[in-house]
């Protein structure tokens, strides 16, 4: 990765993640796929790093990894200095606050069942537990003004929105707890194209103005270009390239970059 004047925020050194083949009558293991195989990059404070391969290249097994849903094979995931991979739950709960996940399916990741001050508050409810519930409420009423929501939707429920204003209330969910580095899984890959201009552009802005750090994970290379710093192409469980977002568009040194080029339209 590039020399930047700014820390290294997260650093994946080396990390697997093999996940077993079980067969015959008593599922025994008979083998593994390798969806993470020693792969290693370094995410600055204030960067967009864009992690980019087509389906079961491995890209989401990594952010699952980052934020502790899925446990790493080998290698280490840092967090400054520390290796929050090899931290117990209870020790990793504090970096659940730094470190939130903005999920690729905006109509399965929101639970029907709950408003969406519920849905937004459950988690400053967990994290900030002094807070009143009128004081969830204001805080909930600013998240979603931030994300271009109004206050009025606070007591709706997520089928009474639109694959957009879905994504919006996700985005302001990892936004409640105040994060420093967010994963961004894939989380326009389910909308319509003028739609993905706008949920990206808000990315773009509410980083500028929050100072926030994105690993931000696609299929479509062309929006990874529009928001990426620095670009990773993935592709059977290992980086195959990995250069500046200018470097990658204009000079793609990777057999299977130039073929992710080639079947993308431009956003």
């Amino acid at each position: 990765m590039p020399e930047s004047n700014s820390q290294p925020l997260l650093r994946v050194e080396n990390l697997q993640v093999y996940f077993p083949i079980l067969g015959g009558v008593f599922r025994r293991k008979i083998g593994e796929v390798k969806a993470v195989d020693d792969v290693s990059f370094t995410v600055n404070r204030g960067q967009t790093v864009g992690l980019v391969g087509e389906s079961g290249s491995g890209k989401t097994t990594i952010g699952r990894a980052i934020i502790r849903l899925t446990d790493p094979t080998a290698g280490t995931i840092y967090y400054g200095d520390t290796p929050i991979s090899k931290l117990r739950p209870s020790a990793f709960r504090p970096y659940r606050k730094k470190i939130q996940i903005i999920f690729q399916d905006p109509y399965n990741s929101l639970n029907p069942r709950l408003s969406i001050f519920e849905i937004i508050g459950e988690a400053l409810e967990i994290h900030f537990p002094k807070m009143t519930r009128e004081e969830r409420r204001e805080r909930v009423a600013e998240l979603l003004d931030k994300v271009g929501l109004k206050k009025d939707h606070l007591d709706r429920y997520p089928h009474e929105f639109s694959g957009g204003q879905r994504q919006r209330i996700g985005i302001a969910r990892a936004l409640a707890v105040d994060p420093e580095f967010i994963v961004c899984d894939e989380p326009v890959s389910a909308l319509d194209v003028s739609v993905q201009a706008q949920i990206v552009n808000l990315l773009q802005d509410l980083q500028e103005e929050l100072g926030l750090t994105y690993l931000f994970i696609a299929h479509d290379l062309a929006v990874v270009e529009h928001i990426s710093d620095f670009v990773l192409v993935m592709n059977a469980g290992k980086i195959v390239e990995a250069a500046t977002a200018e470097a990658i568009y204009e000079n793609p040194q990777h057999d299977y970059t130039r073929r992710l080029l080639s079947a993308v339209p431009k956003l």
